[in-house]
């Protein structure tokens, strides 16, 4: 299994509290989500993100194909991961044949009754032995069930050895990660990286990167402030200006 440890996840990145975008894929027809997908890159690269996330949030396992493969082909410096939903196991194979720095999975632990963790375990043992890159894992995560019979103290251990980095969220897309739970999985990590996963905004940024390493971000981006929305270079660059202005004050 590729070596885990607490520099593993946060040095594949240039700055530190790095930002990663999320991609959509949302679109009305292939090659309309293709060219979406482009401009979006763009407006990201060119905004200073720290990295995106390829997703079948609105798209198809092929959408994903083709974004991974335009990603490889055209912008190889820049960090990208993948998030096949629902199907663990193709993120891996994805990850693995178009070059994704890091493979996110929305729950590492807990979400599988008691009965099915071992083969959970031998599962992630397994593919990620045949990846060499890292994985940002869930736990607690929105929309996953919570059906372990361990404390959340006993879970975050189990996932310290099952990825590279923890994400973390409220209950649902875009809901604000409360200050609690953030601070209550950083109690339970210690100092293994802590990635907010939903609902960071410019004026709760401060006090979530005071506490967590980086964030995932999708529904601040959009027109909207909505998942389904729009790519707004406008609210990227609010955005990214906030995160500088705090990693100056953390400097």
């Amino acid at each position: 299994m590729p070596e885990t440890g607490k520099g593993r996840f946060l040095s594949m990145f240039r700055e530190r509290k790095p930002v990663m975008a999320m991609l959509h894929l949302k679109g009305t027809s292939p090659d309309d989500v293709q060219e979406r997908m482009k401009r979006e890159l763009d407006i990201y690269v060119s905004e200073g993100v720290d990295a995106v996330i390829v997703e079948d949030y609105f798209g198809t396992y092929g959408d994903m194909r083709r974004a991974l493969a335009y990603i490889e082909q055209t912008k190889p410096d820049i960090v990208y991961g993948v998030n096949c939903l629902n199907i663990d196991a193709m993120g891996f194979e994805l990850a693995g044949e178009f070059g994704a720095a890091f493979v996110q999975l929305d729950s590492v632990v807990g979400h599988v009754k008691p009965r099915d963790e071992e083969a959970l375990a031998a599962f992630l043992e397994l593919f990620r032995s045949r990846y060499a890159g890292c994985v940002l894992g869930g736990v607690r995560f929105k929309y996953q069930p919570v059906l372990s019979e361990r404390s959340l103290e006993e879970d975050l251990e189990i996932a310290k050895e099952r990825c590279d980095a923890v994400a973390v969220t409220q209950d649902a897309t875009g809901q604000e990660t409360s200050l609690d739970k953030i601070r209550a999985f950083r109690a339970g990590l210690g100092d293994f990286p802590l990635i907010v996963a939903a609902g960071v905004t410019p004026e709760n940024l401060k006090e979530s990167f005071r506490i967590a390493d980086g964030a995932v971000v999708g529904s601040y981006f959009k027109d909207s402030y909505r998942d389904d929305g729009e790519l707004s270079a406008e609210h990227v660059r609010t955005f990214m200006d906030a995160v500088r202005a705090v990693r100056e004050e953390c400097a």
